[in-house]
């Protein structure tokens, strides 16, 4: 059973930046996401890094969010850039049970879960 701790969420104002953290309790070596829910939305998968550090990111996020792990401190990061009112959400960390090339944002393709840290974001 893999653990997955996310910290880092917080309050900011529009245009700022936060990093949120994932603390697994095994190396980070099978593929990990992070997804997001605002409410009232459905979940939506924002960045994957994959077994063999492929990444993939939602248009949504592309160019202002950047997902990275180090495997040494068995931690993903993802750092966000220029935050919008609508990155208001609770930010989940997952992983995959099998190792991948390729990284995903689909969320069925993960097993393991946190329990999420919220980020809000004020104009």
């Amino acid at each position: 059973q893999v653990q997955l701790m996310e910290s880092g969420g917080g309050s900011v104002q529009a245009g700022g930046s936060l990093r949120v953290s994932c603390v697994a309790s095994v190396k980070p070596r099978v593929c990990m996401g992070w997804f997001r829910q605002a409410p009232g939305k459905e979940r939506e998968g924002i960045a994957s890094i994959s077994s063999f550090s492929d990444t993939l990111y939602a248009d949504s996020v592309k160019g202002r969010f950047t997902i990275s792990k180090d495997n040494g401190k068995n931690t993903v990061y993802l750092q966000m850039n220029s935050l919008k009112p609508e990155d208001t959400a609770i930010y989940y960390c997952a992983a995959t049970s099998v190792l991948r090339y390729s990284a995903s944002l689909r969320d069925d393709d993960y097993t393991y879960w946190g329990q999420g840290t919220q980020v809000t974001v004020s104009s």
